[in-house]
């Protein structure tokens, strides 16, 4: 658990520190003392007398007592190392940057184990091992370069690499992006990126703490601390952005649903990440975008002028704007011509503002000042302007600088010309602003921050549902897939509308019970797992004839054990349907049904339990959403009915959190009602 004697240790002893400062314990030696750290410093190392000017002690048993041990030593000794300092000299923070543990194999992972229950056993906290350390205002404990300056305004970085950290802390620092505590957990061993994210949760001080926090996760050891501490950190005013790596394998999971086959683990991080409030990151690259943009000022609305000398720039920036949501709006009206008559001829001010190459730093100034006092449907610029070598733009920077500060539209710099204009952005980053030299990852960046739903409140509202019923059916079902009577008796007891079906497997028994039931006729084999592959499903059956002959063509299919017969809805075919992640919640996945499902794999996914917003939100990101609205003469569906299903969904695998995957495909829609057509679950294997 993390603690004071971490964050702000009155002693720190560092064991193998080294003279030779290419070592790890050397550099690490060097860095904390150059990071003027103002308590006791002490040195292991047997083989000096003093390292780089600091009395070195032979052995640790003859150091004074210590609140911060940092071992730079071989894995093997750390155990006994870690044992003696605890349990002697009242040490209650470790960080561990050797390697050679659980990474390394078995051997490793018992010393890791051992080494975590003597620190748990003082209530002491362990960073690591395998990690390059901790940076705080109080001293600078990694032995990688660089280390950022302390900023109390820049990010808060938590990664489970620290060969990341130093690539993240590294494009930073060129962008202009700063930084203030940096911790690498490495194998985590005891304390984990979430355990982090906590201990700032829980002593989070809005006036005083950075208010960014990115993150970078190999794993989610804790998904459910995460998304609390997340939530409750950006309620509280925080920003976080996060890498997780690591998200498309799908392990060893068995895909045998289309749920399975479709849902992957970066699904349900991503819906995680949504619950969280969240900004999810694809790369470094895209996490210092993000950072940057959290740096500015808020945007309030989708609307982008982007202003620029560089048209090739602008429309790039524009189509991946567009690609996200956002919108370039068009600008006209006399404030628009009346501003172009202040421009070079040939300028255009339809947006982007394009005022071309030869466009002055006076120009720029008033460009900004319509889009920031004239034009309303403006909710935010992008200033592209580099240089093509042939004169100084630095007056055009300063008015960007300027700007920046007075406006209260947020303004994105982009400053490309990161060679022939090296010595003006430099100049500009001094001043605190941050640049995006990439007009394409600013766009996909903006665009991912303006999507991203705020926290999700912890109380959620569910609709009624059997439960007593949902318990019986699952309490008695066998392992892996239901039979149709309990999938039957679980979308019953859930409230889901399901269409009248008969399953038997002899033809007596079907034209016993088919009645007085409509033609046309569906009629599905039962027993193969996907029917349509195996040429299972027969539509448009208009007589008792052709049941017959369909019954004795079905049961010949391969594994065949009974035939279905339902009435034929007509109308949008829908699907939701459930998958489990190892440690998470269920996913709930919506989309169009039918085959449609594997050949668009147009999905939304969130995390259970779902919101009523939620899956309104969840319908609405469809690509095929307007089918559901209605388009082009054809009817659409009852949406509210939808949104009840998945809601529906979601309150039945949290009667029933056994249930690893499950389908309802197709979901036949209409805008009277939606019924369940075909469903499969799976419990637990």
């Amino acid at each position: 658990m993390v603690n004071k004697k971490l964050l702000n240790p009155k002693s720190i002893v560092i064991i193998g520190a080294s003279n030779d400062t290419k070592k790890p314990g050397g550099n690490m030696l060097k860095n904390i003392i150059s990071g003027n750290f103002k308590g006791d410093l002490y040195v292991v190392n047997p083989k000096e007398e003093k390292v780089q000017g600091i009395k070195s002690y032979s052995e640790v048993r003859e150091i004074p007592q210590t609140d911060l041990a940092i071992l730079a030593i071989p894995a093997k000794y750390c155990q006994e190392t870690v044992k003696i300092l605890a349990e002697e000299k009242n040490t209650k923070a470790f960080i561990i940057i050797s390697a050679g543990f659980g990474e390394a194999g078995e051997k490793g992972k018992q010393w890791e184990q051992q080494i975590k229950a003597t620190v748990d056993n003082v209530n002491g906290c362990l960073i690591g091992p395998n990690c390059i350390g901790v940076i705080t205002d109080n001293y600078k404990g990694v032995f990688t370069a660089p280390v950022p300056h302390f900023n109390p305004k820049g990010c808060d970085l938590i990664s489970g690499s620290g060969a990341t950290a130093v690539f993240i802390m590294e494009a930073g620092m060129a962008l202009g992006v700063s930084f203030a505590n940096v911790f690498s957990v490495g194998n985590a061993a005891q304390t984990s990126v979430e355990d982090i994210l906590e201990y700032m949760d829980e002593h989070f001080n809005a006036e005083k703490d950075p208010h960014i926090k990115l993150l970078y996760l190999e794993t989610i050891s804790n998904p459910q601390k995460l998304l609390k501490h997340a939530s409750s950190l950006i309620k509280k005013g925080a920003k976080i952005a996060a890498i997780k790596a690591g998200s498309t394998a799908e392990g060893s999971r068995a895909a045998t649903s289309h749920t399975g086959a479709i849902a992957s683990s970066d699904m349900t991080v991503r819906a995680l990440f949504n619950k969280a409030g969240i900004v999810y990151c694809s790369s470094r690259e895209e996490l210092l975008s993000v950072a940057s943009i959290f740096n500015y000022k808020k945007l309030e609305g989708k609307n982008i002028a982007i202003i620029t000398h560089a048209g090739g720039s602008a429309v790039m920036l524009a189509d991946e704007l567009s690609k996200g949501g956002l919108k370039v709006p068009e600008i006209s009206g006399t404030d628009a011509e009346k501003l172009k008559t202040l421009l070079y001829p040939g300028s255009s001010i339809s947006n982007p503002i394009d005022f071309l190459a030869t466009g002055t730093a006076e120009q720029l100034g008033i460009i900004i000042d319509y889009c920031e006092h004239k034009f309303d449907n403006i909710d935010a610029m992008a200033v592209v302007f580099g240089s093509p070598g042939l004169f100084d733009v630095e007056n055009v920077y300063n008015v960007l600088s300027v700007k920046l500060e007075v406006c209260n539209k947020p303004i994105f710099p982009v400053l490309p010309s990161v060679v022939n204009a090296q010595r003006e952005i430099q100049s500009f980053l001094k001043k605190g602003h941050i640049n995006f030299p990439d007009e394409v990852v600013l766009g996909k960046a903006l665009s991912q921050v303006f999507n991203t739903p705020e926290p999700i409140s912890v109380e959620i509202s569910l609709p009624k549902i059997d439960v007593e019923k949902t318990r019986s059916v699952i309490d008695t079902a066998s392992e892996g897939y239901l039979n149709t009577s309990q999938t039957e008796k679980l979308l019953e007891a859930a409230g889901i509308p399901r269409v009248v079906q008969i399953v038997e497997n002899s033809k007596e028994a079907i034209f016993s019970k088919m009645g007085s039931m409509d033609f046309p006729l569906v009629m599905k084999v039962v027993g193969p797992l996907h029917k349509s592959d195996a040429k299972g499903v027969v539509l448009n059956i208009t007589s008792k004839e052709e049941v017959s002959e369909t019954f004795d063509l079905l049961m010949k299919i391969d594994s065949a054990t009974a035939v279905m017969v339902q009435p034929q809805l007509v109308g949008l075919e829908l699907f939701v349907g459930v998958i489990k992640e190892p440690g998470f919640n269920h996913t709930i996945l919506c989309g169009l049904g039918g085959i449609f499902i594997e050949v668009l794999n147009d999905v939304a996914a969130g995390l259970s339990p779902i919101s009523k917003e939620e899956a309104q939100k969840m319908v609405q990101s469809l690509r095929g959403y307007k089918l559901i609205q209605g388009a082009r003469g054809q009817q659409g569906v009852n949406e509210d009915q939808f949104v009840e299903i998945i809601q529906r969904l979601s309150a039945l695998v949290e009667a029933a959190p056994e249930i690893t995957e499950m389908d309802i495909n197709p979901l036949i829609g209409t805008q009277r009602a939606i019924t369940a057509v075909d469903a499969r679950v799976r419990g637990c294997d």
